[in-house]
């Protein structure tokens, strides 16, 4: 015990200062050991000369290594924390200050990179008393996506259509489908491959035959070379097949808001505002409906309706069938001594269009709010009659647009009216919802959009081809199939044939363990199935319509064949 209690002082436990996630050491030192230099990588070193000036040595460089390690965090941290920094907007230009006395609404940045709708110099004489030349509501077109992504959907899967897969040595994998519309006499077929879908009709008094599926695959894209393709027989492939065709349809959308008063030329002041003016409430009910998150059961656009981490409410609203979520930044959480309010820009951020609510002169920068996804900015500035300065009650109110996007961003419609000035409240909603939804279609078909639907698209289609082609030789009863080409497929549904197989072995494997003839199957099934069904395991409904398939099956095994007893 004694012993015990000596080791006990003379060792305790150090444990080792550690920064981060680089490891936790504990160490042991003795009871003398305060007596000893402090380590150093080379340890021969300390041993043969431990004196105290050896250790002052040794302590001061290891100090130093600490400060040069602190110094080394220091800086990584700091550019991390500059990355996610925005870009603080240079002194505007005293020509832009003063240009036709008035501020317009956008700015372009200093390295240009945007365009800016209507142009600056287009707005020298903009005012709120101009006359008014828009199209009417009927005019704004909403943009679709894919266009053609409901033409299976519509026109095939409601007939009797083929679908065919392929992997083409250039293109990569091909599933064709067709399907013969005898009413009209002719044949639509529709290619899918990693870069597009094409999509033809074809009449069918312009072959002397029905042409094969290569020979319709070459109609549509002289570049296939694939000499055949092999036919899908999964009977749930249409359903895959729809799937991939409307991965990119989607019905609902969600944009941020952002709050810009006077003065604010930052995105970190801009994102710090935690106040609503009555201006600002009134545009929201403009645009949508708050509600209250918690329990909300639409579409949630990526906030939380169950623990309110994301704020209590939000805007919503429905548009000609599509369902939208706005981020507003004044009604997500505040978070206190963070000046880029992290938890705002986490979901204004990761939208690709904003929706810039001005009150004042300020104009907006395009890019003054730093995002990898935000392509496009829509900015309403809200003006009354020939004074911009102030909103009196008893004035009209009009709201003047403009819109900014990065130069790859194609234009879309609808066109901005001339003046940019709308003094109908509902006009201003039906052209801001359609312009927004637009907006982020054309997004899409920037670059860096592109490229991430384009690698997306060919990993999508090469499941899709895998499945099928996989899921068919299941069902045609393929035995030579490994286990990775039929990954994905549940052990029971082996296909077909093969489940025939095995309801024949199961069932002749209970006729010989009751002993009784095969010639007299059809008998046997007459009587009562019991003890053979309880061992076996399966019920009288699954077994009893096998037995007459056995029964005509037995003049076969008579021409000296093997019973699938004896295959097992």
């Amino acid at each position: 015990m004694e012993r015990e209690k000596r080791n006990d002082k003379s060792f305790s436990r150090k444990r080792s200062f550690t920064f981060g996630a680089y490891g936790g050491v504990d160490r042991f030192r003795s009871g003398n050991e305060a007596t000893r230099p402090e380590p150093d990588h080379n340890i021969l070193d300390i041993l043969d000369s431990p004196t105290n000036e050896s250790k002052r040595f040794f302590s001061a460089s290891s100090n130093q290594r600490v400060t040069e390690l602190f110094e080394i965090i220091e800086k990584i941290q700091g550019s991390r924390i500059e990355e996610q920094r925005c870009e603080f907007p240079p002194p505007l230009k005293a020509q832009l200050l003063t240009m036709g006395g008035k501020l317009p609404l956008i700015l372009p940045p200093k390295v240009g990179g945007y365009w800016i709708d209507p142009p600056l110099e287009k707005l020298l004489d903009v005012s709120p008393t101009s006359s008014h030349h828009s199209l009417g509501p009927q005019c704004y077109d909403i943009m679709e996506r894919d266009s053609e992504a409901k033409i299976y959907h519509e026109l095939f899967r409601s007939r009797y259509h083929h679908t065919f897969t392929a992997v083409d040595p250039s293109l990569g994998p091909l599933v064709l489908s067709v399907c013969l519309e005898e009413e009209e006499n002719r044949l639509r077929v529709i290619l899918r491959m990693k870069e597009c879908s094409l999509h033809g009709v074809f009449s069918v008094s312009l072959f002397p035959n029905i042409p094969s599926a290569v020979q319709l695959t070459k109609m549509l894209c002289d570049s296939v070379s694939v000499p055949r393709f092999e036919v899908v027989s999964y009977l749930k492939a249409p359903e895959l097949i729809t799937a991939f065709d409307e991965h990119r349809v989607s019905p609902n959308f969600k944009f941020g808001i952002l709050y810009q008063m006077e003065g604010q030329l930052s995105e970190e002041d801009i994102l710090s505002n935690n106040m609503e003016s009555k201006g600002f409430r009134e545009f929201l009910s403009i645009m949508g409906d708050t509600v209250q998150l918690q329990g909300f059961t639409g579409f949630k656009g990526g906030l939380d309706v169950c623990r309110g981490q994301t704020g209590r409410d939000a805007v919503v609203t429905t548009f000609h069938g599509r369902e939208i979520m706005f981020h507003v930044a004044t009604k997500l959480p505040f978070t206190e001594g963070d000046p880029q309010q992290l938890q705002r820009k986490r979901h204004i951020g990761n939208d690709i269009v904003a929706l810039v609510y001005q009150e004042g002169h300020t104009p907006f920068l395009s890019d003054v709010i730093s995002s990898n996804f935000l392509h496009c900015f829509l900015v309403v500035r809200r003006v009354c009659g020939g004074d911009q300065e102030a909103v009196a009650e008893a004035e009209p109110v009009a709201y003047q647009v403009s819109v900014t996007a990065r130069e790859d961003v194609p234009p879309f419609g609808p066109a901005l009216p001339d003046p940019p000035i709308f003094s109908d409240t509902c006009l201003l909603r039906e052209f801001l919802l359609t312009k927004l939804i637009n907006a982020e279609i054309s997004c899409y078909k920037a670059e860096r959009f592109s490229r991430l639907e384009l690698r997306t698209r060919s990993s999508l289609l090469e499941g899709l081809q895998a499945e099928l082609s996989a899921r068919s030789q299941c069902m045609l009863g393929d035995a030579s199939l490994s286990s990775d080409e039929v990954k994905g497929v549940s052990e029971s549904s082996g296909g077909f044939i093969e489940n025939f197989k095995r309801a024949i072995r199961v069932r002749s494997h209970s006729f010989d363990t009751l002993g009784v003839p095969k010639r007299i199957a059809g008998i046997a099934a007459q009587k009562p199935k019991t003890a053979y069904t309880e061992k076996d395991g399966e019920s009288d409904k699954s077994m009893g319509p096998t037995l007459p398939l056995i029964n005509n099956m037995g003049s076969t095994e008579g021409r000296g064949e093997e019973s699938p007893q004896e295959e097992s």
